[in-house]
């Protein structure tokens, strides 16, 4: 096992450019299955889970190519429909294969997705879309499966009973073939969807938002291939400005998505953050003097990202006064916080007053574990010092490894498998910002 050693305290300045978004990547891989047609894809991450899904795609039978900066993905030869666990398990996004096979092959067997340990991460809302389009769809609680099958999908009109990304993705990459019209109601707003959509939309499929939380499918017969360049990760950007105002120092970044980070660029400001926009796609972050405390409550695009909110706390343990934070997409998004509180972090959980949490929530609320909290309060500003550290999710890794830059002395990271599942060579780009850091083996 891998772990990084880091010694904090270095500001860190210089120029980064973005990686492709993970979170379009492996769904746009997925999208090959609905065609015999080749995808020529740039701007791919090479990260863990795009790893994971070609492996998984390979295991159906779908050539897969690198041939330097170019991802090149082919089926035509896709004869199994069964995703064994030892795959399928370590990727949470792999219930979304779900979609596409049963719109092109009628069939598939998934086990129950993995991923990072975040919540329950339910699946019930994009299997019962499928079910309304004619799946289908039982779970054998004895060996973990679903099993699907259908006759032919067919268009619905459906509204998601909470705002699910990758339960819109899977039901659009089940209706771009399906017969007749799908109307997705209180689909989700993430540009990262959109990329998915104009990507399928290059491949020939009928496909559009007709309003912010609404798209409209009408199916085809056939897709074919295309060349599509993945959009770069806007996760990747808060992380790298969060790093700038952290250790006080200055990070240039290239390819900015700063038109879709609209909320955290207002947070990020209000803190007592610089935003300087060079261009269109270039962005310096920096920070102006004493952090200030916030209140955040996360939510679905355009709101603040529950992936933002683990690196943010570590940044408010540096502003000055109580800052809060409200997870409301998870039910247990805080497993960073007894990490951060060993490096001196003061940190306490409280439970907002929410009367309706069911309603309120975007998880489901009846299987929320009991002791679980909703909220922390931080208080700042507090100076943290080294320690031996665990990650145990993705945004939690990206948040300790920013602890660890702040923090003078010599951090071990344990856990980094995490962190190579979203951010790639994420060490090689710290140190071309001055940061000490070194991936070592345990």
């Amino acid at each position: 096992m891998d772990a990084f050693v880091i010694t904090g305290g270095k500001k860190l300045k210089g120029d980064i450019s973005l990686g492709g978004a993970k979170n379009v990547a492996i769904k746009i891989c997925l999208a090959s299955l609905l065609t015999d047609d080749e995808l020529i894809l740039h701007n791919v991450p090479r990260i863990s889970d795009v790893t994971i899904m070609l492996e998984l795609l390979k295991h159906l039978g779908v050539s897969v190519l690198w041939q330097e900066d170019i991802l090149r993905i082919q089926n035509g030869n896709v004869k199994k429909f069964h995703v064994p666990l030892e795959v399928g398990a370590r990727l949470r996004t792999s219930s979304m294969v779900l979609g596409p096979l049963l719109a092109r092959y009628g069939q598939a067997i998934i086990p129950n997705p993995g991923g990072c340990r975040i919540g329950a991460r339910p699946i019930d809302r994009h299997i019962e879309g499928l079910r309304q389009m004619g799946a289908t769809i039982n779970y054998n609680s004895s060996d973990g499966y679903f099993y699907a099958k259908t006759d032919g999908l067919s268009g619905i009109t459906y509204t998601f009973p909470k705002n699910t990304h990758t339960g819109t993705e899977t039901l659009i990459l089940a209706s771009v073939l399906a017969k007749g019209r799908t109307i997705l109601k209180n689909a989700a707003e993430e540009v990262e969807v959109d990329d998915l959509i104009a990507c399928l939309s290059q491949m020939g499929a009928n496909i559009k938002r007709s309003n912010p939380r609404e798209i409209t499918i009408d199916g085809v017969s056939i897709l074919g291939g295309t060349e599509y360049s993945i959009m770069p990760d806007r996760n990747e950007e808060v992380t790298f400005a969060i790093a700038s105002a952290i250790t006080n120092g200055h990070v240039t970044v290239y390819k900015s998505q700063r038109n879709v980070l609209g909320v955290f660029l207002d947070t990020f400001r209000k803190a007592g953050g610089v935003v300087d926009a060079v261009d269109d796609h270039t962005t310096i972050y920096a920070r102006s003097g004493q952090l200030h405390a916030t209140d955040i409550v996360t939510a679905s695009y355009p709101g603040f990202m529950t992936d933002w909110q683990a690196p943010w706390a570590v940044l408010m343990t540096q502003a000055v006064g109580v800052s809060t934070i409200h997870e409301t997409v998870f039910e247990s998004r805080f497993s960073y916080v007894q990490e951060i509180k060993k490096m001196g972090a003061e940190i306490e959980y409280f439970d907002p007053n929410i009367p309706e949490p069911e309603n309120f929530y975007n998880f489901n609320w009846k299987d929320r574990i009991q002791g679980y909290h909703q909220g922390i309060r931080i208080k700042g500003p507090t100076k943290l010092h080294n320690a031996i550290l665990e990650m145990d999710d993705l945004r939690a890794g990206a948040t300790l490894v920013l602890a660890a830059l702040a923090a003078p002395g010599e951090s071990y990271i344990h856990g980094i498998e995490q962190i190579d599942r979203g951010y790639e060579k994420i060490e090689q780009r710290l140190q071309k910002l001055g940061a000490d850091i070194t991936r070592i083996h345990t």
